[in-house]
């Protein structure tokens, strides 16, 4: 069997179906015009005549994120517009946090179309997206329960050796499909906070998506500029944050060790398909749709282990949005005359999303709910109204202040415990914290 990219693969005979079964494109249309669709819909068909290395994934992202359609360059005016933006953003956001801009020198900010973020995207986080891709799919680095003896049973055995063997495309599909995902509705670097490597080329770029930013912008009525220079502001102090290694490390080691925790066990799900009597005809298919609907899936393949990760993830990431708003706050209301109105918008879209972004969400760790951003926000506030907003830049100071997930519920246990830290390591200790 030959498949459509460049590679031959040769797989067990399939065992011949019954006459009155439904064929294999009739079973995957039905199934993926349930919760799946939105997702992987087409996608198959966009990695047609693409190699299984990573410009497959990059030209699957680039097809979802564009929906297919040809895009024009960024107009050379509007480019300047939001550079100039940006430069004002960046001296304002330094200001305010006390904090480097960039890692290792400027951050450029460059407006972008959906394509570009999305093959550039696909570099920037293969990293991350490859760990899931090889947990999922039984990649060599991961480690797996035991698999049962499929007990000769022929089509398991079939199952079996095409799973193996699609690996890379399935590796290809997972990566390409999500960056996609990302790129058709993101509109920056960091609507997800995920911290870039600080090793990259691109380390200290920030990409802005000028097709998703005008579309928001025109559907909102908001002003351009107002929603142009509150995206740079956003980009900026995320970015601020995530920089500091300590913060980008730890966070990094968190969503990577959740990459690959999955487990690649399809004994859950086989279970809920044994149950299934394939000749039930249009029962059988609600029954799949339900089966494999994401949140089931994803419940399927989860482990013990990421369970331990999520609470210290959640944490990690509703203080660093929580601190983001408030910095945002700080400055937007003196800069943007529409501030209120622009926030109220985009922080709704930030929780308000569709059931096939929140699922790649969740497969990467995160969990952008409005009771987790209101958990960060209620720590800041917290904070600076036992402290006042100074106390803030202790949060950043080592890795050893970055809040646990019970003080994240109780910042008065958090300033206790860094108050107790400065007394017990003395004032020469407390005066030399970076």
């Amino acid at each position: 069997m030959t498949w459509p990219y460049d590679a031959t693969v040769d797989l067990p005979e399939m065992p011949e179906p019954d006459d009155e079964d439904p064929s294999l494109e009739d079973l995957m249309a039905q199934v993926f015009g349930g919760s799946f669709g939105d997702m992987f819909g087409g996608a198959l068909k966009a990695m047609e005549n693409q190699g299984t290395d990573a410009s497959a994934a990059r030209q699957l992202a680039m097809t979802i994120a564009t929906g297919g359609e040809s895009e024009p360059n960024v107009d050379p005016t509007v480019r300047m517009e939001y550079e100039a933006l940006a430069r004002v953003a960046e001296l304002h956001v330094a200001d305010q946090t006390g904090l480097p801009a960039g890692r290792r020198g400027p951050v450029t900010v460059e407006p972008v179309s959906r394509a570009v973020w999305a093959g550039r995207m696909v570099d920037t986080l293969l990293p991350l997206l490859g760990r899931v891709s090889g947990s999922l799919h039984g990649g060599p680095d991961t480690h797996h329960e035991p698999q049962a003896d499929p007990g000769g049973d022929p089509t398991a055995a079939w199952l079996s050796g095409l799973m193996e063997a699609m690996a890379p495309l399935l590796s290809n599909l997972t990566t390409g499909t999500m960056v996609g995902r990302l790129g058709f509705r993101n509109l920056g670097t960091y609507d997800l906070p995920i911290p870039v490597d600080p090793t990259s080329p691109n380390a200290d770029r920030l990409m802005l998506i000028v097709p998703n930013i005008e579309a928001f912008a025109t559907d909102w009525s908001i002003p351009a500029a107002d929603l142009r220079l509150w995206v740079c502001l956003h980009e900026l102090t995320h970015h601020s944050v995530l920089s500091v290694p300590h913060v980008g490390e730890t966070l990094t080691d968190l969503l990577t060790s959740h990459a690959g925790a999955f487990r690649n066990d399809p004994s859950e799900l086989e279970q809920h398909l044994g149950d299934i009597d394939p000749m039930a005809g249009p029962d059988a298919i609600a029954q799949l749709q339900q089966i494999l609907d994401p949140e089931m899936v994803l419940g399927a393949v989860r482990s013990p282990d990421q369970d331990v990760l999520q609470p210290r993830i959640e944490s990690l990431v509703s203080v660093i949005i929580g601190y983001v708003d408030h910095v945002m706050d700080e400055i937007g209301g003196r800069l943007i005359a529409t501030y209120p109105m622009v926030t109220e918008a985009l922080r709704r879209r930030r929780v308000e999303t569709s059931s096939a972004d929140r699922f790649v969400e969740r497969i990467l760790g995160l969990n952008l709910t409005q009771t987790q951003v209101d958990r960060g926000s209620a720590f800041i506030a917290g904070v600076v109204e036992r402290a006042g907003p100074d106390a803030l830049e202790r949060l950043w100071a080592r890795e050893s202040h970055l809040p646990t997930p019970n003080e994240v519920e109780a910042p008065g246990l958090w300033l206790a415990r860094l108050d107790l830290d400065v007394d017990t390591d003395g004032p020469d200790a407390a005066a030399t914290q970076p």
